[in-house]
């Protein structure tokens, strides 16, 4: 006889296979792009996503793959976020000075209620309005991924918000240094502002390397800032959620005290707990991309997945709205950025 948990994993093979292949598709269409433009312009995360949706447009998962399919949208992607906490040192956020470092934080912040503001004013569903102003203030994809299972957000809702953000995303690259040059900038400022405004890392380099050493090093620096600020949102939202939750719950049955495991998701205090063993050395340099890289492909894996869920045409009848909210969203951002510049008076 099978044991029950042996059953269970082994009913997750089948989906998780179909989740590998539309992942292994979007990693061709990403190595297409290269040879035929000489890069990337869209990451493999997002091919992932899209072409999940356009076979999900067509054609609809059995029930036998189901289970597989969930467990990647969820579970998968809870172990890349935490597998992510191992690309922040607090050394290197430290070395970018208190005054940067403070005012990127609250950057961050304002911009992300001012971009939830944007999304609740156009209607968007809260959790939609979430994702976006996440995504817009902190990473892009990867935090619109991370906050997903923290705030219970649909799969439909996920695949619209990263399919808009990522198409913004490499316009931004393409335009900002135009804005740079336009505005005059040193190296230094079109640096910062790159890193305030930029959703990727992979981003930033392509937009700062073209300018220069000092720009990249920069760029690099204060999106690593904004990365940090995933942990502490996660928390928050978490936090947010599990008190909803409590109250909803309250009203049928009132229960006295919270444990911290109901309060907080597994991943997020292994996200946190990843952050502080690369800070105090516990994980070896070596380590770190190997980690990242892993994070990546389990994060293709969980978008894939999400495609695969997904209903195109329901984010079609959304896309108008969405698409306002994330341009001026990152229009918002763009604005609290160069105040911060010309605030420090950045050489």
């Amino acid at each position: 006889m099978i044991p029950a948990r042996l059953t269970g994993a082994l009913s997750l093979i089948p989906g998780l296979i179909v989740c590998v292949a539309v992942a292994l598709a979007a990693v061709a269409v990403q190595v297409l792009e290269v040879r035929l433009f000489g890069r990337g312009w869209i990451d493999a995360i997002v091919l992932a996503i899209l072409i999940g949706a356009a076979i999900r447009s067509v054609w609809t998962p059995p029930e036998v793959l189901r289970s597989g399919i969930e467990f990647s949208a969820r579970t998968l992607l809870e172990i890349a976020v935490v597998l992510l906490g191992a690309s922040v040192s607090a050394a290197t956020v430290i070395a970018i000075g208190p005054g940067l470092l403070a005012g990127t934080a609250v950057v961050v912040v304002l911009a992300l209620a001012i971009s939830y503001g944007i999304g609740r004013l156009l209607r968007l569903p809260p959790r939609m309005a979430v994702l976006i102003a996440c995504g817009n203030a902190i990473c892009g994809n990867s935090a619109i991924a991370a906050v997903a299972p923290v705030v219970d957000a649909e799969a439909k809702d996920v695949s619209a918000a990263i399919a808009f953000t990522a198409v913004l995303g490499v316009a931004v690259v393409l335009l900002l240094p135009l804005l740079g040059a336009a505005l005059q900038l040193t190296d230094v400022r079109y640096g910062v502002l790159a890193g305030l405004t930029v959703y990727a890392v992979p981003q930033v380099l392509a937009a700062t390397l073209p300018v220069g050493a000092v720009a990249n090093q920069a760029g690099t620096l204060i999106k690593l800032v904004r990365v940090l600020m995933l942990g502490p949102v996660c928390l928050v939202l978490a936090i947010l959620m599990a008190v909803r939750r409590r109250e909803g719950e309250a009203v049928a049955a009132p229960r006295s005290g919270v444990a911290i495991h109901q309060l907080i998701p597994w991943f997020i205090i292994g996200f946190l707990l990843m952050m502080a063993a690369r800070s105090t050395g516990l994980i070896p340099a070596a380590a770190v991309p190997v980690m990242a890289d892993t994070a990546k492909v389990l994060t293709a894996l969980s978008m894939a997945a999400l495609g695969l869920s997904t209903d195109a045409r329901a984010v079609a009848r959304s896309g108008v709205r969405i698409a306002a909210v994330v341009i001026l969203s990152l229009l918002a951002l763009l604005g609290l950025a160069l105040a911060l510049i010309y605030l420090l008076a950045l050489v």
